[in-house]
């Protein structure tokens, strides 16, 4: 452990993702207090002029200014524990209003909302995966050739994945290269562009993908659920 926090860049890598994490746990917490009724005295949302100030302003803020600054001044140190904590702050922030800024609407208690707790789920993995040093993109003891042969086989697997319907997936094989094996050979889900392609509808294909995917998305959606709060709110129809 010491010779890991030893590291500035891991050290730095640590700490940013430790900011994320607390900060995006903490600001779920703070907005499930708000809406129950047995705590009346939490703090509510921030209010100026009428307008409802989303949290994902402070977020972007922090990670204007201390990622100005880490850039501009790259400074060392402790310095830069301050500046790498403060940007993860920022990033989870940002991160948890992710379906505001997705659907410029504020869905954050609708169904659509749950899809900032997805990309929270998403960018804590691989963040730590980062972090661990686990699994570089396009990480090869050979020359050029050796990366660029490399890359083009992740990218060929990324496209497939991502061509069935699992983007998350996709994201995560990057870093943790078995898991294209087993989302590429496995069946696409029944809305994906591969289905589509290569599942005729009624085929006994297109209802066991219906099947699984069906079963996957209640498990996805309890543990969303449990980690930022079930949706009470329909979006509103335009």
């Amino acid at each position: 452990m010491d010779a890991f926090l030893d590291d500035p860049g891991q050290r730095a890598g640590f700490l940013l993702l430790a900011g994320f994490l607390l900060s995006f746990l903490f600001i779920r917490f703070s907005t499930r207090m708000m809406r129950n009724p047995k705590y009346p005295w939490w703090p509510g949302s921030i209010q100026t002029s009428g307008v409802h100030v989303h949290h994902l302003v402070f977020g972007i803020a922090l990670m204007i200014a201390t990622g100005f600054v880490g850039f501009a001044v790259q400074p060392e140190g402790v310095w830069m524990a301050i500046l790498a904590t403060l940007f993860g702050i920022g990033v989870g922030l940002t991160v948890d209003e992710f379906a505001l800024w997705l659907y410029l609407e504020d869905v954050y208690w609708t169904d659509e909302g749950r899809s900032s707790v997805d990309v929270f789920v998403v960018c804590a993995l691989v963040g730590g995966l980062v972090v661990l040093g686990v699994g570089a993109p396009f990480e090869t003891e050979g020359g050029t050739i050796a990366v660029l042969l490399l890359g083009a086989q992740r990218l060929a697997w990324f496209a497939l994945v991502l061509a069935k319907g699992k983007a998350r997936l996709a994201v995560i094989g990057f870093f943790v290269p078995f898991v294209f094996d087993f989302a590429g050979i496995r069946l696409a889900r029944p809305n994906s562009w591969w289905a589509r392609r290569f599942y005729k509808p009624g085929s006994k294909k297109l209802a066991r993908a219906e099947v699984r995917a069906a079963r996957w998305d209640a498990r996805r959606i309890k543990w969303l659920d449990r980690i930022g709060g079930a949706p009470h709110l329909e979006r509103p129809s335009k």
